[in-house]
């Protein structure tokens, strides 16, 4: 039934999925927290939605039995960690990343070897594995104050995504050897896309995730998390915004400043925007039927449980 990664279940296609989800959520004392890149319905039925510290702050902090984690894998194998008691289910969980897939363990622990009395900051978007190989965990909402943590006379390796690597070294001035993993949807747009975009709207402010390449940074006029990017728009004087992140941002950015207006920054291909495909798998109808049968659900061991957590318990208090 799980071949698929998801539960393959026949559902009534006139049932009202919001009605029975918020029924569901209340029946098994249960929460669902949806990332910014998720589809508009699944964020709108959600209890919570943001970034990757705002969804793991909230994983921390509730007392439902159950989370369901519309998003992707490593971000429900991070609320498990946080929460090894609670049940954490995933609406499919063939929702994979790009970036944590480029930084496999046992290469990973081999650079470590390497640089063995470095201290090791892994952004969130990895696997447990390379969680628990790590000294602090960060979010691109605080990396700049967990780089700024570590004493300077320690040397720092930073994994897995290297263009945020890059503008942390340039926005501290702190030398960090890097893991060369990247994000396939912030290195896909097109720069000369870009370029003419803001020529035709000359009058838009370009507001780029720090995942992208550095050519497109160095033409941005706000570079910041999604919760930074949306919270820029949402108190800028400005009216037009060409927008480089995941279109997901783009409900929640429309829904805080309806009289706005958001444009998606064009990817180096023949689409108008910028999807992830591994964020894009959860449905709404998978959710429900996730919730429902409670599958699929997370399972880590004990033990890497704990070396996973410590390093994330770092990460939430520095940005307590």
């Amino acid at each position: 039934m799980l071949e698929k990664g998801f539960l393959d279940v026949e559902i009534d296609h006139d049932l009202d999925l919001f009605f029975e989800l918020e029924k569901l959520k209340k029946e098994k004392k249960s929460i669902i927290l949806a990332h910014y890149y998720q589809e508009a319905d699944i964020q709108d039925v959600a209890d919570f939605v943001g970034d990757s510290l705002g969804l793991s702050q909230q994983a921390a902090k509730t007392d439902a039995d159950i989370i369901v984690f519309a998003g992707v894998h490593f971000m429900a194998e991070t609320a498990k960690i946080i929460c090894p008691q609670k049940k954490v289910l995933l609406p499919d969980l063939k929702a994979g990343c790009s970036l944590a897939d480029s930084c496999p363990a046992d290469k990973f622990s081999a650079l470590k070897n390497k640089y063995a009395n470095h201290v090791v900051i892994s952004y969130i978007n990895c696997s447990a594995e390379i969680k628990a190989l790590t000294d602090i965990v960060c979010t691109s909402s605080n990396a700049e104050k967990v780089v700024m943590s570590v004493p300077k006379e320690k040397g720092i390796i930073f994994a897995p995504d290297k263009n945020l690597g890059k503008y942390i070294m340039k926005k501290t001035g702190r030398e960090m050897v890097l893991w060369e993993g990247s994000c396939m949807v912030h290195e896909i747009f097109s720069l000369k896309k870009i370029i003419k975009l803001k020529e035709k709207h000359s009058k838009a402010k370009l507001l780029a995730h720090p995942e992208c390449e550095e050519a497109l940074l160095n033409i941005a006029d706000y570079i910041g998390s999604t919760t930074g990017i949306l919270n820029y728009a949402k108190n800028s004087a400005e009216k037009e915004f060409i927008v480089a992140t995941e279109t997901g941002i783009l409900h929640q950015m429309q829904k805080s400043s309806p009289e706005k207006t958001f444009i998606p920054a064009p990817p180096n291909n023949t689409c108008a925007c910028n999807d992830c495909p591994h964020m894009k798998l959860n449905t709404l109808e998978k959710l429900y039927i996730c919730l429902k049968y409670e599958q699929p659900e997370i399972l880590l061991s004990d033990e890497l449980i704990k070396k996973a957590e410590k390093p994330i318990r770092r990460m939430l208090e520095l940005s307590a």
